[in-house]
């Protein structure tokens, strides 16, 4: 079977729903001459990219998002698990994650729909008894979709069509789409997220956290203690969802934050490192290398070079 078709499937109506969601989805992001991306955003929250070559490898924060091949290939790593998406199947990301990914064959249409813890916890009352969560959950998991999966997410991306239409129908198709998702194979932490009280919950209340104050410096004892959780509770679970302490997610915030500073050139190397919550430029340069593979004055943007910094 050619690399660029999906895999064999037990569920009948896969291809034949993964093929009308494709159709439906290239009219909305028509082939263009011109060989950047192409982004399309048909309804709030959903989104259509179109790579026409690979790219390099870029590491980025995903939030939670279920990502959704529908031509070419990915591939994604998060921590040392390293996973390659191929068409009709789709990586679910329910944390705030550093993901290293990169579009590995073009051309390459994806469709993105965040996803709405919200929206999760309303079906608790329907259905939170019933849902078990796996020991082992992942915050990213890689699986292929299925037909039922398929078609909502079909009947929400046509909502284009119609304001009316929209406005009564996403809030029920964003609920089932979520509920097909909660109960999918790759659907083990979405279930512990139901819960208000669980760890995974709990743990992603920290990262907002994190996300919200990255720059400043963190003391562990207090993050534990403003979810909920013991000290080493909360390390041991923010580890199984991150695979990483929270100094080291941290450190990560700051890096990816300082290289779009470089990269848009709003500041020099000096004025970034402190801006990200720095002490030392020279850790700063050092821990931008090991992260990236070249140093932090060669990704500045050009008028970046000459700016004045007024730590300097």
């Amino acid at each position: 079977m050619p690399a660029n078709l999906p895999k064999r499937t037990n569920d009948e109506g896969f291809h034949e729903s993964l093929q009308r969601l494709t159709e439906y989805a290239l009219r909305l992001v028509p082939p263009s001459t011109v060989r950047t991306a192409q982004l399309v955003t048909p309804r709030h929250g959903l989104y259509l990219l179109r790579q026409h070559q690979r790219t390099a490898f870029e590491a980025a924060i995903y939030a939670p998002t279920l990502c959704l091949i529908l031509q070419g290939c990915k591939e994604m790593t998060f921590g040392e698990h390293h996973f390659r998406l191929r068409v009709g199947e789709c990586a679910l990301v329910s944390h705030d994650l550093p993901i290293v990914s990169r579009v590995r064959d073009a051309p390459y249409l994806v469709l993105l729909l965040n996803i709405e813890v919200d929206v999760l916890r309303s079906l608790y009352e329907d259905i939170g008894e019933l849902v078990t969560a796996a020991a082992e959950a992942r915050a990213l998991e890689v699986h292929q979709a299925d037909s039922r999966l398929l078609d909502a997410i079909g009947r929400y991306l046509t909502l284009a069509e119609s304001e009316t239409d929209a406005r009564v129908l996403r809030p029920m198709l964003l609920k089932e789409i979520h509920y097909r998702l909660m109960m999918a194979p790759l659907g083990h932490m979405l279930r512990s997220l139901i819960r208000h009280d669980s760890h995974a919950s709990s743990i992603a209340r920290a990262i907002a956290l994190l996300r919200r104050d990255f720059r400043s410096p963190m003391v562990v004892e207090e993050l534990a203690r403003a979810v909920g959780m013991s000290v080493s509770s909360f390390h041991k679970h923010f580890k199984a969802v991150t695979l990483s302490s929270p100094l080291q997610y941290q450190k990560g915030l700051r890096l990816l934050e300082a290289r779009r500073m470089l990269v848009v050139g709003k500041a020099s190397v000096t004025t970034v490192a402190f801006e990200v919550g720095y002490e030392s430029p020279s850790q700063f340069s050092r821990e931008y290398t090991r992260k990236f593979g070249r140093p932090p004055s060669q990704d500045v943007a050009p008028k970046a070079l000459s700016a004045p910094s007024r730590f300097t």
